[in-house]
């Protein structure tokens, strides 16, 4: 409970806190020191390292900085505005007290006060009421002053709210108070995460009362603590308390199970091991507090499978959780793997209130060399023939116990006797551990005929402690070498021989022959040429002696850096012959057989050169001294070379060509010089150095070669002129077929009648029976009467019309005697026809329309008949008259008089 004095300033109250209290009464005489000489506090049962715990005030009347120090540094620290935490994780079960000292810098002032905590209980605390709020009342830092100033500090241990919390909701935690609501109206509130922050809604506070309360569940697992801050203000929003802060701790509950980081677990452990030989570590995790039962978990094993040799061979730390082996006889090769089922239980391990799972510990027992490879045979055979290798000649088959394709189980062979010079080698077959005797050096059988190995087998890891090789994993090996027919050998190859060049043909230059290694074998041995580049050379094929068979040129291309090459092969009479190659060298000496040339061969100048000097050089095939320094000279001849031109020495090899004149007309010159070596006897050669004299522009550089070029074409141009010129003619040809078959168009259009006699203004035009080029793909025979085909009068082929067939007779109509008709129409249609008749190239306008054969036997003729020679008077049409009205206007017009 809380004491207030008269005309105090505030009173706040809160679930485990103590109040703030200042009165005025007159003018306060400011002493320093703590509010309070002793404190009570409740505090957690808990708590963590920098946990607030509670305030101290202290009043330094402005005397400035103070330092606090408490009775427990390690357990307690005091900052500087009199807040204590903690330092390090605490769990107190008793009632204590902590003494807090503040001394003033300066003038070394030290005060005093003392603090008594009591703990809470670590299972779920109730929230009081507010009746039940404790309050720690201050007493007045002055007490003789007339207006006495009394300061209040609040120590406000967290509010503990148990998680899971079945309700009903919302539940009340605490009621905030302030004394100024008995002179007026306050509303109070609270924020913070949880209530106007994210996560909303979890506490609310009526704003009247001040009554705190949690809205739901709470979940240690998400938020283990809510940080709020609690507000009272007037109806004017005016603020009338400091804002203080609340500590809301989430009490945690055992609502989750152990959870293995896998669900199966692998490890290993060495066959033979020792007790107490660590195995593997297998963790599990509890989502609840650790520092309480919840999440205080214990291991222990269920189960072994197979319980072989005993059933208790691994043991398990209930706390870590580390495997350890407790008994001997770990054999892999009677049991290669153990099979542990781990539990995992809260509750340190209470079967009966804690929760439990379960996981898998697979335990494979490693393979360690314990047993030794074996040999399957004491003597193992072989042969291979002399001067092979890379052959196999033996297979060396081992035994072992110990697991397949282990560091314990694979071979490793080692020759210890017979083999001196390292011939041989063993290396393992990997995939059947065999040891394969294998030839590395080629061995000869004029030396050694057999050969007796002795081979070790070994692992590759040494034998455990106490394991001894047995005699099994030594044996020997017998090779018997084949002999064979051997290559013979030039000694020495190659071989060098030096000559001066120019040597003549059929000189003999040396003996080159060829030993035979098989000394038990008789045989001869011929010699033959195998490379000769130059074909300068020559060998006997019975004593090898090599004579030259053109003269040997040290300029030759086939010469590189003085040294020319042959090759020669030896062959014996053995079955099979056997051969041998050997290479000649001949280094041969340079002797002055090649004069000097002017180089560069060509060059160019302008016409009226600036400068008018050219340098030059001279190349020589021969080497020093029968190449350079070199004498240059113009020739004598022409004259007119030394009257031009000047040559003066540069240097040992360069000389400078300069023009006398000071004009030379553009052309190819050719100027002799005179070159001569420095050999010891010299020699001379009158090289032409070729001139080029051309126009040169300003810059110094000829341009008749790029005259030449402008004003000529090149191939692709000419090409392409011509591909322009060809498809021109193609246009122009297709433009004239075009016009052609356009004028033949518009003639076939046109009819041939006068001007003056076209009536055809006055005629109604529907359609039109004939013409176009669908006529000439019908066979018009079909129309024709088959019966008045007469085969023996065929119209000339030079006069036939295009609309008729080209094989069949003419057919022979009967003639009809021309009807009278109106004169106009009379004389378009004669005049039509006879054009028709006297034109054969003309369009068939008188040709049918040909729609099917009807058959044979009909009356009506072809109307071809209707020809302009004859008047057809003499035909009767009155049959007209009966084949209906269209056809009486028909029968007027033929059948009629001429009247």
């Amino acid at each position: 409970m809380y004491s207030q004095q008269p005309g105090s300033g505030l009173v706040l109250l809160l679930t485990m806190l103590a109040g703030l209290q200042i009165s005025v009464e007159g003018t306060p005489a400011c002493k320093p020191g703590f509010s309070q000489d002793v404190y009570s506090v409740v505090v957690p049962g808990v708590t963590k390292a920098g946990q607030l715990l509670f305030n101290v005030g202290f009043v330094d009347c402005g005397r400035g900085p103070v330092k606090f120090e408490s009775s427990s540094p390690s357990d307690f620290r005091i900052e500087e505005g009199g807040a204590v935490h903690v330092v390090r994780d605490l769990e107190l079960s008793t009632s204590s007290s902590l003494t807090i000292k503040a001394s003033d810098v300066a003038t070394k002032q030290q005060w005093t006060t003392q603090v008594k905590m009591s703990a809470q209980s670590k299972q779920t605390q109730e929230v009081s009421t507010s009746q039940n709020v404790k309050e720690i009342v201050f007493p007045s830092i002055n007490a003789d002053s007339t207006l006495k100033r009394r300061k209040r500090d609040w120590v406000i241990p967290p509010i503990n709210v148990p998680e899971n919390s079945r309700g009903p909701f919302p539940q009340e935690l605490v009621r905030i108070r302030s004394d100024h609501d008995k002179n007026r109206s306050l509303r109070y509130s609270v924020t913070g995460p949880g209530a106007d922050q994210p996560p909303t809604g979890i506490f609310i506070i009526d704003p009247i009362s001040g009554e705190l309360s949690v809205n739901k569940p709470l979940d240690r697992e998400h938020i283990p603590n809510f940080h709020l801050r609690a507000h009272a203000v007037d109806l004017n929003g005016n603020q009338v308390e400091n804002p203080i802060d609340i500590v809301i701790n989430v009490i945690d509950m055992n609502d989750n199970r152990p959870e293995f980081s896998h669900q199966m677990w692998n490890g290993t452990v060495p066959e033979g091991s020792k007790p107490g030989t660590f195995v593997m570590t297998v963790t599990s995790v509890d989502k609840d507090d650790p520092k309480t039962a919840n999440g205080m978990l214990r291991y222990k094993i269920l189960s072994q499978n197979p319980e072989s040799p005993s059933s208790n061979m691994f043991t398990i730390n209930n706390k870590t959780g580390g495997i350890i082996t407790v008994a001997a006889g770990l054999d892999r090769e009677k049991v290669s793997q153990y099979t542990l089922i781990i539990q995992a239980t809260d509750m340190e391990g209470n079967p009966m209130y804690g929760l439990s799972n379960t996981a898998t510990a697979v335990i494979r027992v490693t393979d360690v060399n314990d047993n030794p490879p074996e040999f399957t045979a004491e003597t193992f055979f072989g042969e291979v023939p002399e001067n092979r290798v890379n052959v196999i000649v033996a297979n060396l088959t081992v035994t072992d116990k110990d697991q397949p394709n282990t560091p314990a189980w694979n071979a490793v062979y080692k020759i210890t006797g017979g083999d001196p010079t390292g011939s041989f080698s063993v290396p393992t077959d990997p995939t059947t551990n065999e040891g394969l005797v294998t030839v590395v050096k080629p061995i000869d059988f004029e030396t050694s005929r057999t050969y007796v190995l002795t081979v070790e087998a070994r692992n590759e890891v040494p034998l455990a402690r106490g394991i001894h090789s047995p005699r099994q994993s030594t044996a020997t090996v017998s090779i018997r070498v084949i002999d064979v027919n051997e290559s013979p050998y030039f000694q020495p190859d190659p071989k060098l021989i030096r000559l001066e060049e120019g040597m003549p043909p059929e000189s003999t230059l040396t003996t080159f022959t060829a030993q035979d290694p098989d000394r038990f074998m008789h045989q001869n041995i011929r010699y033959s040429k195998l490379s000769d580049p130059a074909q300068w050379l020559r060998i006997d094929p019975n004593t090898g002696r090599i004579t030259t068979m053109a003269v040997l040129d040290r300029e030759s291309p086939f010469v590189k850096n003085s040294l020319y090459n042959a090759t020669f092969m030896a062959t014996d009479n053995g079955q099979p012959s056997a051969t041998g190659t050997g290479t000649l060298q001949i280094y041969l000496l340079d002797i002055n057989d090649n004069a000097p040339k002017v180089f560069p061969q060509e060059v160019e100048i302008c016409e009226k050169p600036e400068p008018n000097a050219i340098n030059i050089t001279a190349v020589d095939g021969d080497l020093n001294p029968n190449g350079g320094p070199f004498a240059f000279e113009l020739a004598h001849r022409p004259i007119d070379v030394r009257r031009n031109w000047t040559i003066t020495r540069i240097s040992g090899d360069y000389a400078q060509l300069s023009l006398k004149i000071g004009y030379l007309e553009s052309g190819i010159y050719d100027l002799p010089i005179i070159i001569t070596d420095s050999g010891n006897l010299p020699m001379s050669n009158t090289s032409y150095l070729r001139i080029k004299v051309c126009q040169c522009d300003i810059n110094g550089d000829c341009t008749d070669q790029q005259h030449i070029m402008a004003a000529g074409l090149g191939t692709g141009a000419i090409i392409s002129i011509l591909l322009c010129i060809i498809i021109l003619l193609i246009l122009v040809l297709m433009f004239v077929v075009w016009m052609k078959r356009r004028d033949k168009e518009r003639q076939a259009k046109q009819l041939l009648i006068d001007p003056e006699d076209d009536v055809r203004d006055n005629i109604l035009k529907y359609d039109e029976e004939g013409g176009g080029e669908e006529d000439q793909d019908y066979d018009l025979s079909q129309l024709q009467q088959p019966d008045t085909l007469e085969h023996d009068t065929i119209k000339p082929v030079g006069i036939r019309r295009m609309d008729e067939r080209p094989l069949h007779p003419e057919p022979q109509y009967p003639m009809r005697s021309a009807a009278p008709h109106p004169g106009d129409i009379g004389d378009f249609i004669n005049e039509g026809l006879k054009a028709a008749d006297n034109d054969p190239t003309a369009p068939p306008y008188d040709s049918l329309l040909v729609f099917d054969y009807e058959g044979s036997g009909s009356t009506a003729g072809s109307l071809s008949s209707l020809n302009s020679s004859s008047s057809g008077g003499d035909q009767d049409y009155d049959y007209l008259n009966d084949w209906g009205p269209r056809f009486r206007k028909l029968a007027d017009m033929y059948g009629g008089s001429d009247e």
